[in-house]
């Protein structure tokens, strides 16, 4: 009879049998040399759907990764069913370095950053002049994100038919920001689109903008349906003809130089918790040699900043200046102040 409490021994413990073949646990991880490149379109709900070649293929995320995420725009190295067909599925094995990063923080309060889009050359900042009210603050937030990221920004002003952009227009004058500016007759007749495709050519470009705007419809405009369809990039995401933008999404320009667009859903605030001073300034190199003199970890915009003496002496010209601490100030306020 086997004996149970004070009086068991070694000999009443129950152990269980090692299976035939079970191999002892490794730290080594498979290097995935065969691994085959391919750029992450969309995310929804841990599974990646990924252009390889030429085809659409669905992946997730290999264990070995641990948290390390990957985000539309990501280069990847995948192994597995790569043919792309229904109830397939891949593994994302690696991911490439990345170039730039669009960043934000759910709030300024928030420490913890969350990546938006990798990979990308440039941000379109899509701002209503009218219907809804453009906001400056947002605008700001989000070109400090691409500076921040290495992104360069572009301001795609619409509705200029019932407003008129001079006014924004001369608060970014400073910053050399390109722009584009559209009216309601120009979207409905695609030379907003059109002009807009200029900047966009042979480049992946980030689209964000609060609701309203005409974000999307702008991007639809580049991106026709037969376009996407001929290369199954919205069916395999979303299973349908049509584009609803739920999460962020690369869609292919056409044309010989290429490119990609990127949608974004519309957002609300554009925390910068993570924004980095000495990473903002280095989109303004003609102040960035006055800042030899800063004390260390210098905000730019204290007492003690070299950078008041140094365009004073006529290096730089003050508004640049100004609008650098404009941008860097939107760190500690909110889109609404």
């Amino acid at each position: 009879m086997r004996r149970y409490g004070k009086h068991t021994d070694e000999d009443d413990i129950r152990s269980r049998p090692n299976p035939k073949g079970n191999r002892p646990r490794s730290n080594i991880r498979p290097k995935h040399e065969d691994a085959v490149e391919g750029m992450v379109l969309t995310v929804d709900r841990g599974r990646l759907t990924c252009l390889v070649e030429d085809r659409v293929v669905t992946a997730m995320k290999a264990r070995e990764l641990g948290r390390k995420a990957a985000v539309v725009g990501d280069r990847v190295g995948i192994v597995g069913d790569l043919s792309g067909e229904k109830d397939t599925l891949a593994r994302i094995v690696r991911i490439e370095k990345r170039k730039s990063v669009l960043r934000r923080t759910a709030d300024d309060d928030d420490p913890y950053e969350r990546v938006v889009v990798a990979n990308a050359d440039q941000l379109a900042i899509v701002t209503a002049l009218a219907d809804p009210e453009p906001r400056p603050r947002l605008i700001d937030r989000c070109i400090v994100a691409a500076y921040d990221g290495g992104l360069t920004p572009l301001l795609v002003l619409t509705k200029s038919d019932l407003a008129s952009p001079d006014e924004l227009l001369e608060k970014y004058g400073a910053l050399g920001v390109p722009h584009i500016v559209t009216t309601h007759d120009e979207f409905v007749d695609g030379a907003a689109a059109d002009r807009v495709y200029e900047h966009l050519r042979g480049r992946t470009t980030v689209f964000v903008g609060h609701s309203g705007v005409g974000k999307t419809t702008l991007v639809n405009a580049l991106v026709p349906k037969d376009r996407r369809r001929s290369t199954g990039i919205v069916n395999a995401v979303t299973g349908r003809g049509r584009h609803t933008t739920t999460s962020a999404l690369a869609l292919p320009l056409s044309g010989e130089e290429g490119g990609w667009v990127i949608d974004t859903p519309g957002v609300r605030s554009f925390g910068l918790h993570h924004v980095d001073p000495s990473r903002v300034i280095l989109a303004f190199p003609d102040l960035v040699p006055g800042t030899e003199g800063c004390p260390r970890a210098c905000s730019h915009d204290e007492q003690d900043c070299a950078l008041d003496a140094w365009v004073a002496e006529g290096h730089a010209d003050p508004a640049r200046l100004y609008s650098l601490r404009r941008l860097l100030a939107t760190r500690e306020r909110r889109e609404g102040d």
